[in-house]
């Protein structure tokens, strides 16, 4: 497998699919075990035994096979055919072919998503703000889920003019030869260590002692992998939370857990649930609606993050 840093130079978008097979390589059972219980963490269903999960732009398969460890029937898929291979890959190594589709699929194909039918999760971590088109990829996720069922997003915040900074360096680096991208790679990881000088000593210190692998980012992700994501991930775009509220509650969702980045850079996650045809809105719901428009549902930092 190649390197991340080497996607061929020109490039109008980013090569998600070469990331992530990169990123397969450093898979293992503790990381798989860390997907496993932030999945089970959000869900309000920990255990999926009996119930069906659609991974959608599926990446690196890791939550896949997470789900498929909880229990669930898979569907898995994503547009890029090395996220496809990434993810097959995961499940010959670590899972079973038993109740686990792998396919190459777009959110945003109308064809496809209309003949693979309702399921009882879909997940889209990290993955409608790449397709180019963020609010027909959300309607189309959320159509993707059966009544009762749950729809777990997770969709970079707007931070205004920061973000559209972002979305220049994205740019940048996918016109960028293989030393611009380097040095791209290089200056964001500066910007956005710049508060905690001592911790990143630390972990370079680690690092060249070998012992970096020790201390695990949330989700079991790679923070070298995470950081090409992030400075290379294009197309690129933001919500902020109340939005993403909006679009999906009035398609006959409530809101049962809300985490934010607390106004910072990162993702916002949302897990929904589906009502049964005839539901109302109920107070809680409404409730939920407030604390997506202030932002104060569960706060928590974190670092830009992709899904895998």
């Amino acid at each position: 497998m190649r390197a991340p840093f080497f996607e061929a130079a020109g490039d109008k978008t980013f090569a998600f699919g070469r990331n992530w097979l990169s990123y397969t390589k450093l898979v293992s059972e503790q990381r798989i075990a860390a997907a496993t219980a932030s999945l089970a963490e959000a869900l309000p269903y920990p255990d999926m035994t009996g119930r069906s999960f659609l991974d959608v732009g599926c990446g690196s398969g890791l939550f896949s096979l997470a789900a498929q460890r909880l229990g669930a029937t898979v569907h898995s898929f994503d547009q890029d055919a090395e996220s496809v291979r990434a993810a097959a890959w995961l499940r010959g190594r670590f899972g079973s072919l038993d109740g686990w589709v792998i396919e190459q699929g777009s959110i945003i194909d109308h064809d496809y998503t209309r003949r693979i039918g309702q399921f009882d999760v879909v997940y889209a971590w990290g993955v409608l703000h790449h397709t180019g088109d963020l609010w027909t990829a959300l309607a189309a996720a959320a159509g993707l889920v059966a009544p009762n069922g749950s729809l777990f997003v997770a969709v970079y915040n707007d931070q205004g003019f920061e973000s559209r900074v972002w979305t220049r360096v994205k740019r940048s680096y996918n016109d960028a030869s293989p030393l611009n991208r380097r040095l791209l790679i290089a200056a964001s990881y500066c910007y956005l260590h710049r508060h905690d000088p001592l911790r990143t000593a630390a972990r370079l210190a680690l690092r060249r002692r070998g012992t970096a692998g020790r201390v695990l980012r949330p989700r079991g992700m790679s923070a070298r992998h995470d950081l090409v994501d992030w400075v290379g991930g294009y197309p690129f775009e933001v919500a902020k939370p109340e939005r993403v509220f909006t679009a999906v509650h009035d398609r006959g969702f409530e809101l049962r857990r809300l985490t934010t980045c607390a106004g910072g850079l990162g993702c916002n996650e949302f897990v929904f649930e589906r009502r049964s045809a005839g539901d109302g809105t109920t107070a809680e719901d409404g409730a939920y609606r407030d604390q997506a428009k202030s932002g104060i549902c569960a706060p928590r930092q974190q670092r830009p993050d992709a899904g895998a």
